[in-house]
């Protein structure tokens, strides 16, 4: 996508060393626009479980990338193969939810154990990951394309009046390696001028809505408005929500939806006032393993400090400050579970379907053993 009018992904291999991964460090958006150079596996770590990446598909990517950097760095005395599951351990732990991250890193551990020498190791593992990249756009594209034909439809029916969409988090360009999955229909919409507006559901406590998919909108040129949290529901009571798009950070075999905590709010108050509830889910966020996805997943419990504190511009400086007492403790679960009753449909790269067992089977037969 754009910033200042100048093409970006989110991640890449450094143009001129190849044993340095940059990324956008996206704690400092929407304020400032910072690149990091990522040398090591353990830097890697760092920036997934800090947030310096989110979302589940450029998680994916960015682990997917820091195992290439364990090939760059393995030394040449060690056991190259205890080395790369070493470093599959410590990505696997920054982040528990999204399953994204366990899929790239079994991608990456696949091809670069059993090779000849480092040099055929670190050739397999860049490979690896600029496929897994270049993947994800693919993919992120496709999804487009399905989620098109679900704006269209309602285009058609508003005679000219901008399609009305609520988001919830970032599940755009900077949740993946560009393109994003909600996004990638908004945007491909807004190229094939249908008109379209989106209000953005600010998304406490870690204001993803607010700080990222504000942000990429407006470098962008869509049309959108912020919106608190708690409002979300009143719009849609009011009719002025057509659609709610929103991404997923792990998907259940049978259609339950894992992702950024206030999802399933928004789930119910669609439900209530017959709001299209969609979600934008790659086959790389589904976990075809799981049955369950209320006794099987794991919520990430965060620092209660993103909860206590928020983090601003004042005075050309960006700092956090504190919103509740010095005496108030606060819980802090990153994800919640829509249940698939409550999802409309799951749109894929290989079309959109009825988020359940039924559904998934049929668009992804392959990927199921039970």
């Amino acid at each position: 996508m754009l910033i200042k009018g100048t093409q970006f992904r989110t991640i890449w291999l450094h143009p001129d060393d190849e044993n340095c991964v940059q990324l956008i460090d996206q704690r400092w958006l929407p304020h400032e626009v910072r690149i990091a150079d990522i040398r090591t596996v353990d830097e890697m770590c760092t920036a997934i479980a800090d947030m310096w990446v989110r979302g589940a598909p450029l998680i994916g990517a960015a682990a997917a990338w820091g195992m290439y950097l364990a090939a760059c760095e393995v030394p040449a005395s060690c056991a190259r193969d205890f080395f790369f599951e070493e470093a599959y351990g410590k990505l696997l732990k920054t982040r528990p939810t999204a399953v994204n991250l366990k899929w790239a890193l079994d991608e990456m551990l696949t091809a670069i154990t059993g090779n000849d020498s480092i040099i055929e190791s670190k050739w397999y593992a860049r490979n690896r990951a600029k496929w897994i990249a270049d993947d994800d756009v693919k993919v992120n594209t496709a999804i487009g394309e399905y989620g098109l034909s679900l704006l269209s439809a309602i285009a058609e029916k508003k005679s000219g009046e901008p399609v009305q969409i609520l988001t919830h988090c970032n599940a755009g360009w900077l949740a993946t390696v560009d393109r994003g999955t909600i996004t990638a229909p908004i945007y491909l919409a807004a190229e094939k001028n249908i008109p379209i507006h989106v209000y953005v559901s600010e998304t406490r406590p870690r204001n993803q809505g607010a700080q990222l998919t504000a942000w990429e909108l407006g470098e962008n040129n869509i049309p959108h408005t912020l919106i608190a949290d708690n409002a979300a529901g009143y719009l849609m009571q009011q009719g002025k929500i057509d659609i709610v798009l929103v991404g997923t950070d792990r998907t259940s075999a049978r259609g339950d939806v894992i992702n950024k905590i206030g999802t399933y709010l928004k789930a119910l108050a669609a439900h209530e006032h017959q709001v299209p509830f969609f979600v934008a889910a790659p086959s790389s966020s589904i976990d075809f393993t799981m049955k369950d996805a209320f006794t099987e997943a794991k919520i990430e419990e965060r620092n209660a400090d993103e909860v206590t504190y928020v983090q601003g511009r004042a005075d050309g400086k960006i700092i956090s400050v504190r919103i509740s007492p010095e005496s108030t403790t606060a819980i802090n679960p990153a994800f919640d579970i829509t249940p698939a009753k409550y999802v409309t449909g799951l749109i894929t790269e290989k079309g959109i379907c009825s988020a359940s067992f039924e559904g998934l089977k049929k668009l992804f037969p392959e990927k199921f053993s039970f």
